[in-house]
């Protein structure tokens, strides 16, 4: 990083260099110069020429330069010069943007090859070399994610027991209209015990068989006597039993 701010400003300070003393350019180059044998059309194709540089013409005594129009250029006119320099060794300074002209004032030297044409173009154009960043560090790769680790499978609950079957209610036993119960009253004199859950029948009753005694006896009243108590009885049981 340091190095390229040293660079930056190194080509800044250059820039400001030649945009306030400008560039010495001799005109030919290094193996030529302003005379009939150098291919000054050639040459000049070949330059770049920034408002403030420097000109140079060198020369031998019999030639001279002429600053002319456009119009004097074209046809090697020598008489309306702007500028007329001698001596062998001249420098013109470039200072503003535009085309200037300038040809050899010995007579058929112009027509001869001995003409520029320079093109001066702003100093703004002649811009420093941009240096070209560094590239940035890659960025770091991040880690993969962590993959949590497995848990256990939770054991299940073990299934509760089946509740018991809840066993039918047991239905109570309908209780049987108790039975009124008849007094087991019987006259004495009955030899027979009659049920009480039953209404006794005359079919029922025990039949005494005893011998008929002979009507008119003692026996006999007897007998008769005994049927209606016998009968008595019996009536008394069923009105109690109702």
């Amino acid at each position: 990083m340091v190095a390229l701010r040293a660079f930056i400003a190194a080509a800044t300070i250059a820039a400001l260099a030649r945009v306030a003393t400008g560039a010495s350019i001799t005109v030919g180059g290094q193996n030529g110069g302003w005379d009939l044998s150098t291919n000054l059309a050639s040459w000049v194709a070949t330059q770049k020429f920034t408002a403030g540089d420097n000109l140079t013409f060198k020369y031998a005594s019999a030639h001279d330069v002429l600053e002319v129009s456009k119009a004097e250029y074209d046809a090697c006119a020598t008489s309306n010069s702007m500028n007329t320099y001698t001596g062998g060794s001249t420098v013109v300074k470039l200072s503003s943007p535009g085309k200037r002209y300038f040809i050899c004032g010995t007579p058929g030297h112009c027509s001869q090859g001995m003409k520029v044409e320079i093109d001066v173009v702003a100093a703004a154009t002649a811009t420093p070399p941009t240096a070209v960043a560094p590239a940035s560090p890659p960025l770091p790769m991040s880690s993969p994610p962590t993959e949590a680790p497995n848990t256990a499978p939770t054991a299940a609950a073990p299934a509760s027991p089946p509740l018991p079957m809840s066993s039918p209610p047991t239905e109570a036993p309908k209780s049987s209209k108790p039975s009124k119960a008849a007094p087991s009253k019987a006259p004495s004199s009955s030899p027979a015990t009659i049920s009480p859950s039953s209404e006794p029948s005359g079919s029922d009753l025990p039949v005494t068989t005893s011998p008929t005694p002979p009507p008119g006896s003692a026996a006999n009243g007897l007998g008769q006597n005994i049927k209606v108590a016998m009968w008595f009885g019996v009536g008394m049981l069923l009105v109690l039993a109702l």
